[in-house]
């Protein structure tokens, strides 16, 4: 039970409840009090630190969740991403508040999958330049290559890589895996053969990222890696853009080194440099593969219910920083 007072949830995520006030709705009923997102946009640190001085939870989506945030919040009990990455948000600073953190894992597999499927067969069969040639008036039946019986190397065999190997088998697709902590259950019941980063670079057709962004993946797929790949392979990220070195992507498809790339993230977002995205041979779409009005909801839904479990005491499902239950009460226990 959420105690007497009326809690303060923070959404600071820009376009909660656009596809839907399931989550608003659970939260009100619940007898929170909701502070919005006043710009519908990425809120500024300056403009957090103004917004959540009594708020007992934020629901967070890109924007920066600093020390001095955290800072600015005596009364939070929980950050819950809407989203399965986390590095926006400053986890050292959260764990030592004794403040968890919880992302939505598992709502938007599938539709992240779907976007990886959708850029690889995009840039490969180059569906962006002909519809656009089509409309012009032009029929340039230009020839594209095959995708099945090709190898795709899965960079991260979680939750999404697997989905991406479940539908990849579908085209017929030789597949190959590399993680940290493989899933050797889960290669074998998908045929996934798993290897190191270095013999999937050079084997495979199309490579596609679906690792985290942490100190060890930041930069990963750099100027080494890319020119152990193929000329005529592709790349498509929909991870996040900073695991892609975007300058030395850019130079290896201006020299040919590189067929393709379909990016769905971006080292700045939104894109203002066109060098990259503006390239004939990218297909590139701005941070979507998980918006879906179907996976949005899921994800609001999961935010609402983890802000929920904490107000009343308990520990929320997909916590990152399980730590800052070692913090004490003060934090985690129930909502004031």
């Amino acid at each position: 039970m959420i105690a007497p007072h009326r809690p303060k949830v923070l959404i600071s995520a820009p376009g909660f409840g656009r596809t839907g006030d399931a989550a608003t709705t659970l939260l009100r009923e619940a007898g929170c009090e909701i502070i919005p997102n006043p710009t519908d946009a990425t809120l500024t640190e300056e403009q957090l630190v103004g917004l959540v001085g009594d708020a007992d939870a934020i629901i967070a989506g890109m924007e920066l969740i600093t020390e001095r945030v955290l800072g600015a919040a005596p009364h939070l009990k929980i950050v819950a991403r809407r989203g399965v990455g986390y590095e926006t948000v400053d986890l050292d600073a959260a764990t030592r508040r004794g403040i968890p953190v919880t992302i939505t894992a598992g709502a938007l597999t599938a539709a992240v999958a779907d976007h990886t499927m959708a850029l690889l067969l995009a840039v490969v069969r180059r569906i962006p330049s002909l519809d656009r040639g089509v409309k012009a008036g032009k029929w340039d039946r230009v020839p594209t290559v095959d995708v099945g019986g090709k190898t795709l190397g899965i960079l991260g065999f979680g939750a999404i890589g697997r989905a991406v190997a479940r539908r990849a088998a579908g085209f017929g697709m030789r597949l190959l895996a590399t993680d940290a902590q493989p899933d050797e259950a889960a290669a074998a019941t998908l045929g996934v053969t798993l290897t190191d980063l270095d013999t999937l670079l050079a084997e495979s057709d199309f490579v596609t990222i679906h690792v985290p962004l942490t100190p060890q993946t930041r930069g990963m797929i750099g100027e080494a890696a890319l020119r152990r790949m193929k000329p005529a392979a592709y790349l498509i990220n929909t991870s996040r853009g900073a695991v892609l070195d975007e300058a030395a992507l850019l130079t290896a498809l201006r020299e040919g080194r590189l067929a393709g790339a379909g990016l769905d993230v971006f080292r700045d977002e939104p894109v203002r440099d066109l060098s990259l995205a503006g390239l004939d041979q990218v297909v590139a779409t701005p941070h979507v593969a998980s918006h879906t009005a179907e996976t949005l909801a899921r994800m609001e839904r999961s935010c609402a219910e983890a802000v929920l479990a904490a107000l009343r005491g308990e520990r929320p499902l997909h916590v990152v920083n399980p730590q800052a239950y070692d913090r004490g009460p003060s934090k985690c226990g129930p909502s004031r």
